[in-house]
């Protein structure tokens, strides 16, 4: 990307993900137009990202300091402020019409060369394209919560998006510390969720059927799958675990799968009740404020422990590792 790209990028959209990207960029050294579209988000917002900040900054994760990074920032309710960004994140609530009025005023405030993405993780982004003039310039950036914490970013093609525009984005995402992923097409679900989803269906299928209960679910997912994931991922567990079993367990597990299509029924009485899970004590476990506290206190931690982990286990440092034993061997 130019540097006039590098230098200044717009999020429009100030709730809990748009705040934490605000700061995620603002960790990575760029400046910031953070855009309330919403009338009376602006003040609120403000609030937030400063506690973010705080947050990150007391993880170390500010290398330039909190202070750079206020003056780097500007929040505002005047799209006018964005005219002079060529990247804008999107990220206000998943509403085809209120994406489309957004788009339509982003549209009419920036150059038309201006790159255009939404954080979308449930609308195809070809569908989002045709609410935008120059669709080729439009593209999924999807982050993880809590964005500056976090090495994930999906990129996703649309229909009409340019691959150049795409490749740039990835190079883009690789400067504000991310590891992104580029999805070249636009399949529902896109990478993450498709994954995740999966595994969503098989363990609220096991829980119905009275196989599993909910903790155990919880405990096996978090003590096997969690022992190893973020260090190898799938593909590599089974580079790692070798192919012999391989084919006879997918030959007796798969046919037991679940492949319902309906909505697992444990779901509907939390969503009628508006269940928000830590955010207001209802979901599959109860909450009280205590509880609630307590559990976002340590996934703030885990997140930074885990992102600390991650940066020591890069794929490019155990490359770099085993390329400096070689060498080392090859002099003996």
């Amino acid at each position: 990307m130019n540097d006039r790209l590098n230098r200044q990028i717009a999020v429009v959209g100030l709730g809990l993900m748009g705040s934490s990207i605000v700061v995620s960029l603002l960790a990575s050294g760029y400046r910031v137009v953070a855009l309330a579209p919403i009338p009376g988000e602006k003040n609120p917002a403000i609030q937030h990202i400063v506690t973010l900040l705080r947050h990150a900054d007391k993880s170390n994760l500010l290398p330039k300091g909190l202070d750079y990074c206020v003056r780097n920032l500007t929040v505002t309710e005047d799209y006018r402020e964005i005219g002079g960004c060529t990247f804008v994140q999107e990220c206000v609530i998943e509403d085809m019409g209120i994406k489309n009025k957004v788009y339509h005023q982003i549209t009419n405030h920036v150059s038309r060369e201006t790159v255009i993405a939404s954080n979308t993780s449930a609308i195809p982004i070809s569908d989002l394209q045709q609410f935008v003039s120059n669709p080729h310039r439009f593209i999924g950036v999807h982050w993880a919560e809590p964005a500056y914490m976090t090495r994930f970013l999906e990129v996703t093609c649309g229909a009409k998006t340019d691959l150049d525009i795409a490749k740039r984005v990835m190079e883009l995402g690789k400067s504000w510390g991310k590891e992104p992923t580029l999805l070249r097409k636009d399949i529902r679900g896109f990478i993450t969720n498709r994954l995740m989803y999966a595994v969503y269906r098989e363990a609220l299928t096991l829980v119905e059927n009275g196989d599993v209960t909910m903790e155990d679910a919880d405990k096996v997912f978090r003590y096997d799958v969690g022992s190893w994931i973020t260090l190898m991922g799938i593909f590599r567990r089974m580079d790692f675990m070798g192919f012999s079993d391989y084919i006879d367990s997918f030959e007796g597990i798969l046919p037991k799968l679940s492949n319902r299509t309906d909505v697992p029924d444990m779901m509907r009485p939390l969503v009628a009740e508006r269940a928000r899970g830590i955010h207001n004590g209802k979901g599959f476990y109860d909450y009280n404020e205590q509880q609630a506290k307590a559990w976002e206190e340590a996934f703030a931690q885990f997140n930074k422990e885990i992102y600390d982990l991650a940066t020591r286990y890069t794929e490019k440092h155990i490359s770099e590792k085993a390329y400096n034993e070689e060498k080392k061997l090859s002099k003996i």
